[in-house]
């Protein structure tokens, strides 16, 4: 009962000041009026969320070790790299939103708050930092696990965003769709060419 109340909070904080900076802009709405907004008190607040950023950024916080994931669990005889383009081209195929190849209006909406917000895309950097050393751990910890990691959480980071750039353009999801699948599969390609001692 109470974990659930929790969940509650944190999703109503969460949805209250999501709707606030749409509204008027991350930059322009005070913790306090969050607060306010979500009907909880600043010290709960921050309970929550330890940085202002963190209520629009969370959204990306069950994807932090999504990588990793999808490595230790892939099929035995799968390699790494393997399982994590197949991985992507299915969020690709659902539209899923981290992958930037969504154009349902609220998901529009959020990627321009939060690529067009300093602070937010900052935070974001750090949330995928979280990720690259969860990805590391997940191939092994050593120097060379680190480099892979930073190699394929940056390959994910340059296809979301130009998925995204394309679609605030103007064209559907449906229309990016083939040549987001294609540039998957050159970067797919580039890294198993550039990794291939490591994660095959």
């Amino acid at each position: 009962m109470r974990e659930r109340k929790k969940v509650r909070t944190y999703r109503a904080i969460s949805d209250a000041a999501v709707a606030l900076f749409l509204e008027r802009g991350f930059d322009r709405v005070s913790v306090a009026e969050v607060a306010a907004a979500a009907e909880v008190s600043k010290p709960t607040l921050f309970r929550y969320f330890p940085a202002k950023e963190d209520l629009v950024v969370h959204r990306f916080a069950d994807h932090r070790d999504e990588a990793a994931r999808v490595v230790a669990a892939r099929a035995e005889g799968v390699g790494p790299l393997t399982a994590l383009h197949r991985h992507l081209l299915d969020g690709l195929d659902r539209r899923d939103p981290v992958t930037g190849l969504s154009d349902e209006p609220s998901v529009l909406a959020f990627h321009r708050l939060l690529y067009g917000t300093p602070s937010l895309v900052a935070r974001l950097y750090a949330y995928q930092g979280e990720s690259e050393r969860a990805l590391a751990e997940a191939l092994g910890g050593d120097v060379g696990a680190r480099l892979a990691a930073g190699q394929v959480i940056a390959v994910l980071r340059v296809l979301a965003e130009e998925n995204w750039r394309r679609i605030e353009a103007g064209e559907s999801a449906d229309a990016v769709h083939p040549d987001a699948v294609a540039a998957a599969d050159v970067a797919f390609r580039q890294l198993a060419e550039g990794l291939a001692d490591r994660l095959q």
